[in-house]
């Protein structure tokens, strides 16, 4: 269905102070539609606050030299809504994805609006400004500053560019259209430069993190004749290379490199226990539905979900999940 752009265009007129938040562990979709959105209504004129429920990783620092987005265990004031008239919800529709912030927005009394490109959806008791069709929360945000009138600055193109260009897989991703061109190409006229957007988000890698790397690299299995490859990363790991736990974004995308791959799956141990899923398909998987398995979603090409529980139990109930989908 597509965005009722009359009526979020509606909410944002009538309203003047906003908290803008995303999903646990943000990525530069998350991330650059936030700080997107926060530009779009500061030229309107509103009050913006970003909290999340995680901290932005440091590898992606550098969408946010600022520093305006805050985590919420540091956010100051402490309840990030108490005099917010709305909450902006945006890149998920899932309390869990929420983390700690969903606390906060239970607690309060400010309408729920979120602008999300994911299928499925909680009872968040929000309005849904969706498009499962939409390649990245950032689309959806470049409509929104089209639909208000705000014309494109440097910083909202880069924000914007960063967060479509990283969720298309820098434009290799089948979810990547004609139309998604067409909107890089504005963002580029508005004052992006892809070629240093790139070396920020993708070629400052620490020692730490090529080390992980390497070590994720070298469990990956191969199953049903290669089709089905997966991979795992424990806590210990990360101490033993001296890795961030944001080091393991965009890993797996590098299993889809093995010739003949169509589903990709790894497992990271989370420091509070448990592990976080992530689920990529070439083929007629469904990963939204291998993730809802496990609580999660996402899209048919890509998901992600948590299963609580050690990795003796974690690994073979996610690799049989997988192996049925794949009959």
């Amino acid at each position: 269905m597509p965005v009722d752009w009359s009526r979020f265009v509606e909410v944002i007129q009538r309203h003047q102070r906003f908290l803008i938040t995303s999903h646990i562990r943000p990525d530069a979709d998350a991330l650059g539609s936030e700080l997107g959105m926060a530009r779009i209504l500061d030229a309107l004129g509103k009050q913006v606050r970003i909290v999340n429920g995680h901290a932005t990783p440091p590898n992606l620092a550098t969408l946010d030299p600022e520093g305006r987005i805050q985590a919420l265990e540091s956010a100051d004031p402490a309840n990030p809504a108490e005099d917010r008239e709305v909450i902006l919800i945006l890149d998920t529709s899932a309390w869990a994805q929420l983390g700690p912030m969903s606390e906060v927005i239970r607690a309060s009394d400010a309408l729920r609006v979120v602008l999300d490109h994911h299928v499925g959806e909680d009872e968040l008791g929000a309005e849904f400004f969706k498009d499962t069709q939409a390649e990245a929360a950032g689309t959806l945000v470049y409509q929104a500053a089209i639909q208000l009138g705000v014309a494109l600055t440097p910083e909202i193109a880069r924000a914007l560019f960063a967060a479509i260009a990283t969720d298309t897989g820098w434009f290799r991703f089948s979810s990547t259209r004609s139309s998604t061109y067409r909107v890089a190409a504005e963002l580029v006229d508005a004052g992006v430069c892809p070629d240093r957007l790139f070396r920020e988000l993708y070629e400052q890698d620490t020692l730490g993190r090529v080390r992980l790397r390497g070590r994720i690299l070298s469990r990956v299995v191969a199953e049903r004749d290669g089709r089905f490859v997966h991979t795992y990363v424990l806590h210990e790991d990360f101490d033993a290379t001296g890795a961030l736990p944001s080091d393991t974004e965009d890993v797996i995308n590098q299993t889809l490199a093995i010739a003949g791959t169509e589903v990709a799956v790894i497992l990271v141990e989370q420091a509070g226990g448990g592990f976080k899923l992530s689920f990529r398909s070439r083929s007629q998987v469904d990963c939204s539905q291998l993730a809802g398995q496990f609580g999660g979603g996402g899209h048919k090409a890509a998901a992600g979900a948590f299963f609580d529980g050690p990795f003796d139990r974690a690994q073979p109930a996610v690799l049989d999940a997988v192996r049925a989908a794949m009959r």
